[in-house]
Order: C-alpha cells, then structure tokens, then sequence
C-alpha cells in the first residue's frame, strides 16, 4: 500500500492551478540552495500557527485578522513550495513528504478550525462541524490515493490555494461584516454560515468521491461466481 499511495499522480484542477505552476517553477529556480524542502515545510508550520493565533486574537483585537492573511500567505509559500523544490533539484522523497505533508495538513486544520472556534467569529460548533468534515474529505482523499494511484487535489475548482484565498478575503470582511441578517434566522455570524456551506460542500463532496471510487473499483475487481 505504501508504494501505490506514495507513487501516485498529483491531480490539482483549481482555478489558480496553472499559474501557480509557473510561479512555483519561477521560485524553486531562484532559491538559494541553503533553504531546501524541509526549511519549507517548517515555515508551512509557522504560517498555520501565525493565522491561528491570529484568529484567536481577533476576539479581543479584531485588527488581528490582518494575521490570518499572512500567515496563510506564509503558509502558501512553504506548504506550495516545498514539493516544487524537491522535484526542480532531484531531492523527492515520495514516503517521507507523503507522509509529513498530510499529516501536518491534518494538524494544520485542527490549529486553524481551533484559532476560529475562539475567535468569537465562529461558533465553536460549526468550527467542529467544518473540521470534522474535512478530516472525513481528507481520509478518503488518502484511501483513494491508496487504491486508485491518484491524488485529487480540488473539488469542483477548488484547491488549497483557492481555499487560502477564500479564507483570507473571509477574515478581511470581517472588520466590517462579522455577522449579516438573514430572513427568519436574525443576527448570524457570516463565519457560521460559510462554515455551515463549507462543511455541506465537504460531505457532498465525499459522498460523490466515495461512490465515483466505489464503482471505479467495483468495476475493476468484480465478483468471480464459483
């Protein structure tokens, strides 16, 4: 299982893919040679923990969402970088980077969805309902990596940075519009309502994935009569 989850194909059709290609390229190749993957995905790390805390701080100092946007910045260039880096320079480590990648994907969520649920944007609830969501998403991701050699990236054009920049455009609105009025439901945070979209789509899109691979299988392997 390690060898068809780690020898798979990155499959990222998001709407900012194809120049995020390029500008990774563009930077990869321009690096100095002391800064190398691992210092990457470290920074990857700083930047989560910057836009958590950030978002954490925004309860008492709503300017601090200024943070967020930073740090996901920051993590951009590391979490994006890192891989890129690897590849230019011959230097991959399929199992290793598999590994670290996704876990730190995984930790970074829980920082982030956390750093929301004390916000006092978001709450605490649909925080969890958001990263329980993701974690369902992110589990099939991997088994399908597993089983189907390849690893998709985006949903309905939606990739991580797409979803970065959604985030950050998020936090900046909420200097002006923390919460909106809606027909019947009165005051609501907009944060509680993305959140409740966001965890939706997430199911959706798991059901959808999970039986589009299902069947894939299915077909593949069908059942032999005796």
């Amino acid at each position: 299982m390690a060898d068809a989850a780690t020898a798979h194909v990155r499959i990222n059709q998001g709407l900012l893919a194809q120049v995020e290609r390029q500008v990774l390229l563009w930077l990869a190749r321009r690096l100095p040679q002391r800064i190398h993957s691992d210092h990457l995905t470290a920074l990857a790390v700083v930047g989560t923990a910057v836009a958590s805390v950030s978002f954490a701080l925004a309860r008492w100092f709503p300017v601090a969402v200024v943070g967020v946007v930073a740090g996901l910045a920051i993590n951009w260039f590391g979490d994006s970088l890192d891989g890129t880096v690897a590849r230019v320079r011959r230097q991959e480590r399929p199992r290793y980077g598999y590994y670290v990648d996704h876990v730190l994907d995984v930790i970074g969520a829980t920082m982030l969805m956390s750093g929301l649920a004390l916000s006092g944007f978001m709450t605490p609830l649909v925080a969890l309902a958001v990263l329980v969501a993701y974690l369902l998403v992110s589990a099939e991701v991997f088994l399908s990596t597993a089983v189907g050699g390849a690893f998709r990236m985006s949903f309905v054009r939606i990739g991580p940075t797409e979803l970065r920049v959604i985030v950050s455009a998020g936090a900046l609105a909420l200097l002006r519009w923390p919460a909106i009025d809606l027909p019947g439901l009165g005051r609501v945070l907009i944060f509680d309502v993305a959140g409740v979209v966001a965890a939706a789509g997430l199911l959706a899109a798991l059901g959808v994935s999970a039986v589009l691979m299902g069947r894939q299988l299915y077909v593949a392997e069908p059942r032999r009569s005796h």
